[in-house]
């Protein structure tokens, strides 16, 4: 459409979907005001009890329901983590037989990313473009989640394109971190965690560079990333349809460890593939988590540094209380130096954006907001080819930069030839890595989930390049789950006196030019666990080991008030 037209329908449909929220959340007032005496009972049931008493008659889903509805509703006033208000339509679905309330998440409600297609509701992804193209049926994970008995009730916020580590777009505006206003709650499933860091319960996002990992991390939450086939991902809109060089996937996100797992194993045992033709028939392996939860002594690699940005001394700190618990319990620490992080970062990054940006551009309407890192990576894909040589020349040789000059190199639309490269140096990258973990004889490994902790808003230009302790994971197609362990000290965490930015390659002086440990105090970091391709079962095993292991140090939750 053309110029000012485009732009103007462009705010016509954020208008029009910011005010439709606006009504919906206004319209219930069932779901307003604070919590009761049941509210607080619910709020801390294990999801099993609540299960089983919605199965014995002796709670009302609806009561759940609406525990979770005003959950969801404090959450979005503070920090906006809401995009589309399903409540009305969650309580018909629980009267009319649309949701079985004898399956095994009988009455739970579960939060969904935007991305997730609902019947009668848009799927928006964070774009005016998309908005009104809402269908008459449910994807298949929310088929399956309704057979399961669970309740979808709320849509979450994310970044326009989803390749951010903040959740910004015009359609809904900006999420905040639960802990300070002027932070980030992750990306691109950063509107899940803030619900869930304050009192959500279980949620499913997606994650393509550490998209449930990085947000578990920024707002203190739990996150599992699943290999390809674990998970459904079959109905669902993105930004970046026939993407497969670093495919996507599904996974799910919790307020507690203990309701990831039940979520997790819920899901699996409902066999999943039977809705999606991408899931593997593997069923629920309880051997392998039973083995992992009574293993007496457990051999422990420790990832201290991805070799492009070495972690803030926040991260640090968390990944070293962990490894002292571990070690306290009796547990075999291992230092790791596994084939090259960097290699596996520069692959995935071309391969992930292989088209030179174009799918996620095509959906922008005139005068539509990009984030300000993928509106970075945009600018260096479009910079003409002789331009950017002499960039690269100046980055590798004035400055003596070799990351980011191995980064820049190549940064421009890849042929189809190119891009078969790639994915064969992916194929050897994972092969390397095959060899290496069967040399190295680790049970998982444990790593900081990134850099830093949570960004400020508008952070990711600088810090867009910085995040390879992720992914590299989505690379490899490795299961891995982040927990959170503590949260940033202002008398712990600062820099060393003899800190010099200007030493750093430039991915590291990105993200450290956001790292103020004052300003930062209070916000959670957390550790990522990390297993081989399809080991979810053994991951969160590893998990609770890990948690159980900090003791009296265990994460505080915030409280829900």
């Amino acid at each position: 459409m053309v110029f000012p037209f485009g732009y103007l329908q462009h705010r016509r449909d954020c208008q029009f979907k910011q005010s439709e929220r606006v009504q919906r959340i206004r319209a219930l007032t069932a779901y307003h005001g604070p919590f009761s005496v049941l509210d607080r009972e619910i709020v801390q049931k294990p999801i099993g009890e609540l299960v089983e008493d919605v199965r014995k008659g002796s709670l009302e889903p609806l009561d759940i329901l609406r525990t979770y509805g005003k959950v969801a509703i404090k959450a979005h006033e503070k920090t906006n983590c809401l995009t589309e208000v399903m409540l009305s339509s969650a309580e018909t679905w629980l009267t009319d037989g649309s949701i079985n309330l004898k399956g095994p998440l009988a009455g739970i409600p579960v939060s969904l990313k935007d991305t997730i297609v609902v019947a009668d509701y848009d799927a928006t992804v964070g774009f005016s473009r998309l908005v009104g193209n809402k269908t008459g049926q449910d994807g298949p994970v929310v088929r399956l989640l309704k057979d399961a008995g669970a309740v979808p009730y709320v849509k979450t916020n994310l970044p326009v394109t989803l390749l951010s580590f903040e959740s910004t777009n015009d359609v809904w505006g900006r999420s905040t971190n639960p802990h300070n206003e002027e932070y980030s709650p992750g990306g691109s499933t950063g509107g899940e965690s803030a619900l869930l860091a304050m009192g959500g319960r279980i949620g499913i996002g997606s994650d393509v560079a550490g998209s449930v990992r990085v947000p578990a991390h920024f707002a203190g939450c739990y996150a599992l990333r699943c290999s390809t086939g674990r998970w459904p991902k079959v109905g669902f809109r993105t930004s970046m349809p026939g993407q497969e060089g670093v495919p996507s996937v599904y996974s799910p996100m919790a307020r507690t460890l203990d309701d990831l797992t039940y979520f997790t194993r819920a899901v699996v045992e409902m066999k999943p593939w039977k809705y999606d033709y991408t899931v593997h028939p593997l069923a629920w392996r309880a051997e392998m988590a039973t083995e992992y939860l009574a293993k007496e002594r457990l051999r422990v690699g420790v990832l201290r540094t991805d070799g492009v940005v070495d972690p803030s001394p926040a991260c640090r700190r968390s990944l070293e209380m962990v490894e002292a618990a571990l070690r306290k319990q009796g547990h075999e620490i291992v230092e790791v130096n596994p084939p090259s992080p960097y290699e596996a970062l520069r692959v995935a990054s071309l391969a992930l954006n292989a088209d030179g940006c174009r799918m996620f551009r095509s959906f922008f309407q005139t005068g539509e907001w990009n984030d300000l890192g993928a509106a970075q990576m945009e600018f260096l894909m479009r910079m003409p080819g002789p331009l950017r040589y002499l960039y690269y020349l100046w980055v590798k040789y004035v400055r003596r930069d070799d990351v980011w000059a191995g980064l820049v190199r190549d940064w421009r639309p890849q042929s189809a030839f190119e891009n078969w490269q790639l994915v064969a140096r992916r194929e050897a990258i994972r092969s390397d890595w095959f060899d290496w973990w069967e040399e190295a004889g680790v049970d998982f490994l444990i790593t900081p989930p990134n850099a830093t902790p949570a960004v400020p808003h508008g952070g990711m230009k600088d810090a867009v390049s910085s995040c390879g302790y992720t992914f590299l994971f989505n690379l490899l197609d490795y299961t891995a789950g982040v927990l959170p362990v503590t949260h940033v000290d202002k008398a712990l965490d600062q820099l060393p006196e003899d800190f010099n930015i200007r030493k750093l390659n430039g991915v590291a002086r990105g993200a450290y030019k956001l790292y103020d440990a004052t300003a930062m105090h209070g916000l959670p970091v957390g550790v990522q666990v990390v297993g081989r391709r399809l080991e979810e079962e053994k991951v969160l095993s590893i998990m609770k080991r890990v948690e159980d292991a900090l003791g009296d140090d265990k994460y505080k939750l915030l409280d829900i008030d």
